[in-house]
């Protein structure tokens, strides 16, 4: 019997979606829709897409501008790979670019999980008084959350401080194929150990009046790796706001989160005081009439 009732309300609602307007079907659609955006956290977005855009510049760039660094050394100041396993600066250049692969791999994820923890923190604002109900693990993970992106925060700040150092040794070396065009005469050099990039004891320098010199200033390689250091800078930078970002949103979500247990709770409270009053009221109305009987 209660499958052929719910088969008979099955084909009336077949019936009546079929025949019904086509305003009344589009409405609803364009309801359903705007349910749908109502529940993305734009917030929680404009931070992924800002620390996507951050850490691709970063890594994409920074990884060129370290293999053109590798060859402006090998090329112009005709250094080479030692033997062995000594940590020479082609070593640790090796080693920045396996830590780029990480770091891309690493906050590909980290945004994902932070995208999805903001979806979740919205539906369960936005479902508060429905069947949705927040509970203590759910706080836990936004508190972690945002201890992690705190310190991802300070991690990003000490990569942005690092990046900055090839852009000012790059910076000086821009400046002197410069200032070599502009005064005629002037002997500058570039000592590489006074970066140390070499030990003190190995000589390497550059100056104004060798060939490699004038091949260096001349060519497209320097310029291209500068730039590339500047723009991974920059993206270093783009990170670091999509923290400061995520953290206000996290931070804002978990207070949101908070105060929604607290009315749940009185909501819970105010519900079993209701309940108990109705429970006292039935049961002395049924006293009364017993006692009139």
């Amino acid at each position: 019997m209660i499958r052929g009732a719910n088969s008979e309300v099955k084909r009336e609602w077949t019936h009546w979606y079929s025949n019904a307007p086509l305003e009344i079907i589009m409405q609803g659609c364009f309801e359903c829709c705007i349910k749908c955006l109502g529940g993305i956290p734009y917030a929680s977005l404009i931070a992924t897409i800002l620390l996507y855009a951050g850490v691709a510049l970063f890594c994409g760039c920074g990884h060129e501008a370290l293999s053109g660094t590798v060859n402006i050394l090998q090329t112009y100041f005709e250094m080479a790979r030692t033997a062995g396993d000594t940590l020479d600066v082609f070593t640790m250049i090796d080693i920045f670019k396996y830590v780029i692969y990480g770091v891309a791999a690493a906050f590909f994820v980290y945004g994902i999980l932070l995208m999805v923890e903001g979806f979740f923190t919205t539906g369960a604002i936005k479902d508060l008084y429905g069947d949705f109900k927040i509970t203590t693990c759910g706080r836990c993970v936004s508190a972690w959350f945002i201890m992690l992106t705190y310190l991802f925060m300070l991690a990003w700040l000490g990569v942005t401080a690092f990046t900055s150092l090839p852009v000012y040794m790059y910076f000086n070396l821009w400046t002197i194929c410069r200032n070599t065009t502009l005064v005629e005469g002037a002997n500058l050099c570039l000592d590489l150990r006074q970066f140390g990039i070499v030990t003190i004891g190995e000589e390497k320098k550059i100056c104004t009046v060798s060939e490699n010199f004038l091949r260096m200033c001349e060519s497209t390689e320097l310029n291209m790796t500068f730039h590339l250091f500047i723009v991974a800078l920059a993206g270093a930078g783009a990170a670091v706001i999509a923290m400061v970002h995520y953290l206000m949103v996290l931070s804002a979500n978990w207070a949101y989160v908070k105060d929604a247990c607290r009315m749940q709770k009185y909501e819970d409270i105010k519900s079993k005081e209701e309940q108990e009053l109705h429970d006292i009221h039935s049961t002395r109305s049924k006293e009364r009439l017993n006692a009139y009987t």
